[in-house]
């Protein structure tokens, strides 16, 4: 089929898919959402919705710290200003729970539910209901730069470990050039610097709670985990640790500063991709590091996107969270941005498209990663809770976000990290008891 008759058909498909919800003619939704490349290009790409529907979309764009703290205050105080939320595999089957999301199993056979990843699938599923549908989902791996290692005359393993990465970091961080032999997360948040740091603890043998729910973080495997962070930062890091998040790193990584990233595996299609990256001929990748344990050392997450109880526009909204999450829709960024960027993680048909393995060579181990990301086997010794990178109960947003911020003291040389986790252990444990869960 010529390229032109093959996208116009698309684009039928597309306004077949947007209009099978009935919506309301002329609604405008506004949809909350992260400012990355993914989301970005769902921005781009929704005049097709709103030219097929007959509804508008209002944007708000935010920092992925702001986002969370928006998204849940209008969630929690029922505002209602948002009709579409951007949120996770932690938020989705709380909020869930909490009767404050619009289930969405009722998207039409079209949808195509069977095609959704299981593990992904299964995250934002409570009791049978689906609360979000997935936008694009991730676990987490090493990047590195090939010619670098290759200059070095060093070898990344298939699965390396944190003393690897250490001996590699020191070899190849030459700050004279800005070159710096690891890139790590340093911005305070439960889903920004302990997104990486609860894996580093999971794999080091860790764990944020025992049994009966007391707080581990003064234990030794805790201290070992940030001290590793901490001593590796300062040597082998960029500067403005505590600045650096996802997008940060990432643009520091496509820029040529980082010799390696741990981190998500959905920023592959971004460094790989020539129109975002200097270095896109020159990434390689690996499996997330190990210490003691394989436990939890890689992450398991899907930004996905939901529709709060509050919203009066749930038809149209309904519209806009299946085409942006349909097969039509991976296709067309495939067809329009390059198949490198097509959403990660969520449908099985986008890793069975030949276009998408051509242009995606890190395809089959993001894959094998996502599916393997067990939130119930993530630390070495039992623990009461689900959640690799974190702690499935609703005090874990705040818990997370006060110890992030201990450690960015820690990082940038303000506390020790003895002090630092001896307050935040002290802190958590004042919360956990308050709340109940200590008997």
């Amino acid at each position: 089929m010529p390229i032109g008759k093959r996208i116009g058909t698309l684009a039928a498909s597309l306004a077949a898919s947007a209009l099978t919800a009935s919506t309301a003619l002329s609604a405008e939704i506004t949809v909350a959402t992260v400012n990355n490349g993914d989301m970005i290009i769902m921005q781009k790409l929704s005049p097709e919705w709103e030219k097929a529907t007959g509804n508008k979309v209002n944007w708000v764009v935010l920092e992925e710290n702001v986002l969370r703290e928006r998204v849940t205050t209008d969630i929690a105080t029922k505002g209602g200003q948002f009709d579409v939320l951007t949120i996770g595999g932690y938020e989705t089957p709380i909020w869930g729970k909490s009767g404050w999301l619009t289930p969405l199993n009722d998207l039409g056979d079209d949808y195509d539910y069977d095609d959704l990843i299981a593990p992904v699938r299964s995250g934002l599923t409570v009791d049978g209901k689906l609360y979000a549908v997935p936008f694009y989902a991730e676990s987490s791996f090493t990047l590195y730069r090939k010619d670098l290692f290759d200059a070095a005359g060093l070898k990344m393993p298939e699965q390396p470990t944190y003393d690897q990465i250490t001996e590699f970091a020191d070899k190849l961080t030459d700050k004279s050039k800005e070159q710096y032999g690891l890139c790590l997360r340093g911005k305070p948040g439960w889903g920004e610097n302990m997104a990486f740091l609860g894996t580093l603890v999971n794999t080091f043998g860790g764990r944020w709670f025992d049994m009966d729910w007391k707080p581990q973080l003064n234990s030794p495997e805790w201290k070992k985990a940030i001290g590793w962070y901490v001593d590796t930062m300062k040597k082998d890091g960029p500067p403005g640790i505590s600045s650096n998040g996802f997008n940060e790193n990432q643009t520091l990584f496509a820029s040529g500063h980082c010799a390696m990233w741990i981190d998500a595996t959905s920023a592959a299609g971004r460094v790989y991709d020539p129109k975002q990256s200097k270095v896109a001929d020159k990434v390689a990748f690996a499996k997330a590091p190990v210490a003691v344990t394989p436990n939890g050392s890689a992450w398991g997450w899907a930004w996905s996107l939901a529709i709060p109880a509050s919203s009066t526009k749930a038809d149209a909204a309904k519209s806009f969270v299946k085409w942006a999450t349909s097969k039509a829709y991976v296709q067309r960024v495939g067809e329009t941005e390059g198949w490198v960027a097509a959403p990660p993680g969520t449908r099985k048909s986008t890793y069975a498209s030949p276009d998408y393995q051509k242009a995606a060579p890190f395809a089959a181990t993001v894959l094998s990663a996502i599916e393997s990301a067990d939130p119930t086997k993530q630390t070495k010794d039992p623990v009461p809770y689900t959640g690799i990178q974190f702690v499935a109960i609703p005090e874990f947003q705040g818990i997370g976000t006060e110890v992030g911020q201990a450690i960015a003291a820690a990082v940038t040389g303000q506390q020790s990290v003895d002090d630092v986790l001896n307050g935040a252990q002290t802190a958590v444990e004042k919360t956990m008891t308050e709340a109940g869960y200590i008997k």
